[in-house]
């Protein structure tokens, strides 16, 4: 299941997965399984990826973060 909310702001900055990932200092595959619903990030990852789209890192956490439109 594809975390929407997460692509939907990376849509917004305009940015590919590949420049989130580049940026956050991680794979692109990795970033790919995250938003993809495959993988949750550790809390350093999160942190990064939220300094990257500018949001808060702990929604990747919270029991309705796949839910469409849920934003920190």
């Amino acid at each position: 299941m594809t975390v929407e909310w997460l692509e939907s702001i990376r849509k917004a900055k305009r940015l590919t997965h590949q420049e989130v990932a580049v940026r956050a200092g991680i794979s692109r595959h990795y970033y790919t399984m995250i938003a993809n619903g495959n993988r949750r990030p550790s809390v350093e990852v999160a942190q990064r990826i939220a300094n990257v789209l500018g949001f808060d890192w702990t929604i990747f956490f919270e029991q309705k973060s796949n839910d469409p439109l849920h934003t920190a």
